[in-house]
């Protein structure tokens, strides 16, 4: 049996959020001493584990409910366990796409000032301006 901090030491996650993830139904409410103290089994460790890892991976709240709920069914198929993963996967790649744009155009305006004045620099006209931008970013 763990302690709430006990437990947020093992799974590397903090208290509130442990916490957060009960009040979410990820986790399910422990049981309690006569002392009032959370008691939590190897079994929340494991899910904690597993949640965190997950978020670690950018996967929404729904995604890990989801998952969590397919996990209890090792017989089944796991196309949707793939598909969830997938779906995760486009949205990572999405987000680096529009990184890497974010990350030119940092560096195109960072190249353009001639590090004179405020009053001409590049960077500080450039935020006042998105039309000195080479694109959507």
């Amino acid at each position: 049996m763990f302690s709430i901090g006990d437990l947020s030491r093992r799974a590397g996650v903090k208290v509130p959020t442990i916490r957060y993830y009960e009040q979410m139904g990820l986790i399910a409410a422990p049981d309690r001493t006569e002392g009032n103290q959370r008691r939590y089994e190897k079994t929340d460790l494991d899910r904690l584990t597993f949640i965190r890892h997950a978020r670690d991976l950018g996967f929404p709240i729904e995604a890990i409910r989801e998952l969590l709920t397919l996990s209890r069914h090792p017989e089944e198929p796991c196309a949707r366990a793939d598909t969830i993963a997938k779906v995760q996967l486009d949205e990572v790649r999405e987000k680096i796409a529009k990184l890497r744009k974010l990350e030119d155009e940092l560096a195109r305006i960072v190249t353009q000032c001639n590090h004179h004045t405020v009053g001409q620099c590049y960077v500080i006209q450039s935020l006042a301006d998105h039309g000195l931008c080479e694109g959507e970013h």
